[in-house]
């Protein structure tokens, strides 16, 4: 694999890593349901991890930056995830179950955001060799989309511990193809006599602050859509196949904006119009959602989410690669994605549920006042 380019072997870790994520994230609530589980306690499980991942992500990250051993802590947090992953099959009961999930989420929560900090390092030409950190994200996104359903042909006719397998299986190779990516070039950029100071260091950066705001606005308000999206719409009269093609939709359209169009307007437009653009598509995609369950204007702004979550994505790993110091690339990372956005997201999604019992689905103008927030916000990530 040396003899392949960064760009290729990037792509194998991506690949590997979201297949990974997909063959199981859609199945193990309902592996845990087989299993003995009450739904109280499923939820409990799946909350506890979320919660560890809060802590764990942005630590592991800054130790990971304070080591400058990101490829290895990158391979070794794979290799205990997939380990922790075959470790749910002899789990019969609650309390085990949850042990493991917590040890496995831990160890889960910085793969994304260290393996994101490698990705644009070697992505920029100062730094590495040169390529569109799109390619290497939307890669990932099509493999998520292809193991999820890999997995779920093979649960039909294996059951469901097949996914806990492949998961496992993924994540060792994964782990592998991690010591084989370029780590992360610290001295190709100076940083003149700033100490690195970690966390204080990036929430003293102005930039960096509104990009956290602002991702939590404009990612955090997809939170609605993918709790009660697909419930509004059958209660509505839409078949779940015609559902299923709607949020198809969304998913095709974020693979084409992370390869094709997503590079091409960050180019244009640079990142905090781009963020701004985002924001904006947010404002009509929930606001279209909150006016009408007609499944024509539904078709017409599900694609929106190649803007208001593959777009903005872009945005913000561009600015988060040209403006943090490299020695803290981890740790940003982990501070937006686990932090930032899954604290918006876990927030947002407890109150969705009282927004969508009080306001049905005009609780999408929610979201979107959410997004029009972020818009002047957006325009000035840069400054």
């Amino acid at each position: 694999m040396y003899r392949l380019s960064s760009l290729a072997r990037f792509i194998i870790l991506y690949t590997a890593l979201y297949c990974a994520f997909g063959v199981v994230s859609p199945f193990l609530p309902a592996y845990f349901g087989d299993r003995g589980l009450t739904p109280q306690q499923i939820a409990f499980v799946i909350g506890s991890g979320t919660a560890i991942r809060l802590a764990s992500g942005p630590l592991i990250g800054r130790l990971a930056d304070r080591q400058r051993t990101w490829r290895g802590t990158l391979s070794v947090c794979a290799a205990g995830a997939g380990v922790m992953a075959l470790a749910y099959l002899p789990a019969g009961s609650f309390a085990p179950i949850l042990l493991v999930s917590l040890m496995q989420s831990a160890f889960l929560a910085p793969l994304a955001a260290i393996a994101d900090a490698m990705a644009l390092s070697a992505s920029l030409p100062t730094t590495g060799k040169g390529f569109e950190y799109g390619w290497v994200r939307g890669g990932g996104s099509a493999a998520f989309v292809v193991g999820s359903l890999a997995a779920g042909q093979a649960a039909a006719s294996l059951g469901l511990a097949v996914s806990i397998w492949l998961n496992a299986v993924l994540l060792a190779v994964a782990a592998l193809a991690a010591l084989l990516v370029p780590n992360i070039s610290v001295g190709a950029i100076s940083f003149g006599s700033r100490p690195a100071r970690g966390f204080l260091l990036l929430l003293h950066m102005r930039a960096f602050r509104r990009l956290l705001l602002v991702g939590a606005l404009v990612l955090g308000s997809h939170a609605l859509h993918d709790t009660f999206a697909v419930i509004g719409w059958r209660n509505a009269g839409i078949s779940t196949a015609a559902a299923s093609l709607l949020w198809s939709e969304q998913v095709i359209a974020e693979v084409i904006v992370f390869l094709v169009v997503g590079p091409a307007l960050l180019h244009r437009l640079g990142a905090a119009n781009a963020a701004m653009l985002a924001a904006g598509a947010g404002v009509v995609r929930w606001s279209v959602l909150g006016a009408t369950t007609e499944i024509v204007p539904l078709a017409l702004v599900e694609p929106l989410h190649g803007l208001t979550f593959a777009l903005f994505h872009l945005a913000s790993m561009q600015l988060i690669g040209t403006t943090v110091p490299r020695n803290l690339a981890a740790t940003a990372q982990a501070l937006y994605g686990t932090v930032a956005i899954g604290s918006s997201i876990a927030l947002l999604t407890l109150a969705s549920g009282s927004l969508y019992a009080w306001l049905g689905g005009h609780a999408f103008w929610v979201m979107a006042i959410l997004c029009a927030a972020a818009m002047p916000l957006a325009r000035r990530m840069t400054s």
